[in-house]
């Protein structure tokens, strides 16, 4: 049995990324739709060798015989289309933030509240985490079953396709100009020069001194694992890196775990892959995760500000496991599971 699947942001770099995941997965696709904004209209993209028109989104569209709905059009559109997908009986997955911290949404990460994926019938909608959130808690949530959580430091180092098509092309030709000595271009998303440079600022800055994507990290960990006593404190900086998020965890246990006990734990976890051997200079890097659909962890050792307590350096793909291939994963659970 196959599906009726609509793509809404499908010329963006996650809509075609799910495209990619979904013929890779070989997930029961019989119908896909594909929608996008008015100036994308008419578009044509591949799927299993055959060419689809994009579709703009427009008050005369009924959703009516779509089995599930991949957003990842911003939140503005998701929160004006997202429920017209729904009232037609549309299952929507969404890769904004528009609808995280919904009380009657749920937020999933397969690896870790599967389960969760059941309660999306209030609103017919399922939210996707923040990219640093998802592979965070991949890695947290063994931990946390063994040993308790009861706070992480974590500083993140973020790559520029995080931030849309604007960033790659910042950190592309201020590279090249770099390379050539010529006169640095001026950004077009980021408030200062990306290459050769780390911006400790993701997202707008609240009153006290977090951003938005810090405070993400925060709530949105405390949501999936239904956890309200977990503390978080978040420094999100963008690095010149094209793919892949990197993440440096300071965590603070329940009880004592030793590296070597984490790192048997992490090994058995779904979605983890250790590399763990510094000796000969192996540990997780974003050209390693790039492309992979895997959390990448290594650096294990000891915390020496929290005891007890680990530390560990925590790799994925921002786009894919970040965003495309876990609401993919979202829909499998869906059709595993018999939802629709």
């Amino acid at each position: 049995m196959g599906y009726k699947v609509a793509i809404v942001g499908a010329t963006g770099e996650v809509g075609r990324t799910f495209l990619k995941v979904l013929e890779e997965r070989n997930f029961p696709v019989d119908e896909l739709v594909l929608y996008a904004s008015e100036r994308s209209e008419g578009k044509t993209l591949t799927f299993r060798g055959k060419e689809y028109r994009v579709k703009a989104l427009n008050k005369e569209n009924s959703f009516k015989g779509i089995d599930i709905a991949l957003f990842s059009a911003g939140g503005s559109t998701s929160k004006e289309w997202a429920p017209k997908f729904a009232k037609d009986g549309v299952v929507v997955i969404d890769n904004s933030s528009a609808w995280r911290m919904d009380p009657d949404v749920p937020l999933v990460v397969p690896e870790v509240n599967p389960e969760d994926v059941r309660d999306f019938k209030k609103k017919n909608i399922i939210a996707n985490p923040n990219c640093s959130t998802i592979q965070m808690v991949v890695a947290l949530k063994p931990i946390y079953d063994v040993a308790g959580v009861k706070r992480v430091v974590v500083s993140t180092y973020q790559a520029v396709s995080g931030a849309g098509a604007k960033a790659i092309e910042d950190l592309k030709t201020q590279t090249q100009a770099w390379c050539e000595g010529k006169e640095m271009p001026k950004a077009q998303k980021f408030p200062h020069q990306i290459a050769f440079n780390a911006l400790p600022h993701i997202d707008v800055f609240f009153e006290d001194g977090y951003t938005k994507e810090e405070n993400k990290m925060l709530y949105e960990t405390r949501k999936i694992m239904h956890d309200e006593n977990i503390k978080v404190s978040a420094t999100c900086v963008r690095i010149p890196v094209f793919y892949g998020h990197s993440e440096s965890l300071s965590i603070e246990t329940e009880r004592e775990i030793s590296p070597e006990e984490a790192r048997e734990v992490l090994r058995k976890a779904p979605g983890v892959i250790v590399v763990d051997n510094p000796e000969n200079n192996e540990y997780p890097m974003p050209i390693i995760a790039e492309g992979r659909d895997e959390v990448f962890v290594g650096r294990i050792r000891k915390d020496r500000a929290f005891e007890p307590g680990l530390s560990m350096w925590v790799v994925a793909d921002n786009i894919r496991k970040g965003a495309a291939t876990n609401a993919v994963q979202i829909a499998e659970l869906l059709v595993k599971e018999c939802l629709i």
